[in-house]
């Protein structure tokens, strides 16, 4: 049966593995991540770094994960001028999509979608000083990435927004069997948004993320649970602890005769 493993790295990091084996982190955020239970330096080996924005929570261990492996970076255009600046050549070493756009790197298609949240670039990747009275570097936008997995399980990380129509766009064209939203209810969209996210998408399991006492962002999982069940009857949501490995089975048929 086909499959694909889902770790969750703790906030917004997450550690895909296909079932050939490709190996992606998504917004990882290690080092400095106070949920996080391993570091960079344990990472082994990755064929594929996403990062959705430039917040540091989402693209702070990035590129060095892309140096120390060998790996490609995946962002938009703006992320992949300072990864270049990181020595991750353009068009070899980094992707640069924008919304609509999908690269193929393995067996994944990675599609960028939409989402709506705040923008700027970590000032710690920055190469360079800052223009006089410069306040912070735009990283072009906050996306989404949809992942297409050659086996034909898909997985839809919303990143960081808020919630909108469109998911149910996303959900119609991607058919993704796995979601995972944000929850926290400050920075993001909270349970009641995600909730609501899920009935638009419709997948099988829906992850909850980017939210916890730690980090200031405390979350009613079993509310959630509680109102995805009502909104979204054929959505389990699967509640994972740093560390914790989420193994998807694509569920499948046979007749005879």
């Amino acid at each position: 049966m086909a499959t694909v493993k889902i770790t969750f790295l703790g906030h917004a990091s997450f550690r895909f593995e296909s079932e050939k084996g490709t190996v992606i982190y998504f917004d990882a955020w290690l080092d400095d991540n106070p949920t996080a239970r391993m570091t960079v330096r344990q990472v082994r080996r990755a064929d594929i770094v996403i990062a959705t924005h430039g917040h540091n929570d989402h693209v702070g261990d990035a590129f060095e994960i892309c140096k120390r492996t060998g790996a490609k970076f995946v962002g938009n255009y703006e992320m992949c001028l300072t990864a270049a600046a990181h020595g991750l050549k353009m068009g070899t070493r980094s992707l640069a999509m924008n919304p609509g756009g999908t690269v193929k790197v393995k067996d994944v298609e990675i599609t960028m979608t939409q989402a709506h949240h705040s923008l700027s670039m970590s000032p710690n990747l920055v190469k360079g000083p800052p223009a006089e009275g410069e306040y912070f570097r735009p990283d072009s936008a906050v996306t989404g990435f949809v992942l297409s997995f050659g086996n034909g399980i898909t997985i839809y990380d919303s990143a960081d927004t808020c919630l909108f129509s469109d998911m149910q766009l996303i959900g119609q064209m991607y058919n993704p069997q796995i979601a995972i939203f944000p929850v926290g209810g400050q920075y993001t969209m909270g349970i009641r948004e995600a909730a609501r996210a899920a009935s638009f998408v419709r997948p099988d399991v829906v992850i909850p993320c980017h939210y916890g006492d730690i980090m200031g962002q405390p979350a009613d999982i079993a509310g959630l649970k509680q109102a995805v069940k009502f909104l979204s009857p054929n959505t389990q949501v699967a509640e994972l602890k740093p560390g914790q490995t989420l193994t998807y089975t694509a569920s499948k048929f046979r007749t005879t005769g």
